[in-house]
Parts: C-alpha cells; structure tokens; sequence
C-alpha cells in the first residue's frame, strides 16, 4: 500500500525527493501518513480536495481488495517548530 501511493503522490508533485510516507496500523485499519514539500501540498490536495479526494478513494479500494477494512490517508504539515502535525481535510 505504502509504494502505491508513493507512486501516485510522487508523479503529482515538483519535488518526489520530499515524499515521506509512514504506514501504521492494524488488520482491520490502516493510517498512511504523507508528508511533501511545502510547495507540494496545494498539488496533492489540488483544487476543491479532488486530488486528495481520488487518493483517499483509490487507497480505499485498494485496500478492500487486500482485506484492511478501512484506510486512513492523512497528510502531515509543518509547523512553524519543523514538528509535523496532521490534517484530516475531510
């Protein structure tokens, strides 16, 4: 799951050296965190959320497909400390 949309995020943005992905969770959940450049996020959230939008829904058949029941797509910003914090943008 994890290079899957690794590939995606990484074909939408300026700087793919930047994608950072961490994958935690369980058999029943899955949280893909994704952190780009900070130029890249208006790219990966695109205009009105439909590029966030077309991910969260692809990772979430996908992983149907293999069995995890729900898959969480979140995307990490940061903070002006250089901490990262989430953002659900749902």
């Amino acid at each position: 799951m994890k290079e899957f949309v690794e590939y995606l995020v990484k074909n939408l943005v300026d700087k793919p050296e930047k994608v950072k992905i961490n994958q935690v969770g369980g058999s029943h959940t899955l949280i893909i965190e994704l952190s780009v450049d900070k130029s890249d996020i208006g790219k990966v959230i695109g205009k009105r959320g439909r590029n966030i939008q077309a991910l969260r829904a692809f990772v979430n058949s996908v992983g149907n497909r293999n069995g995890v029941r729900r898959v969480n797509l979140e995307i990490l910003e940061e903070d002006g400390d250089g901490d990262e914090e989430a953002s659900s943008g749902e």
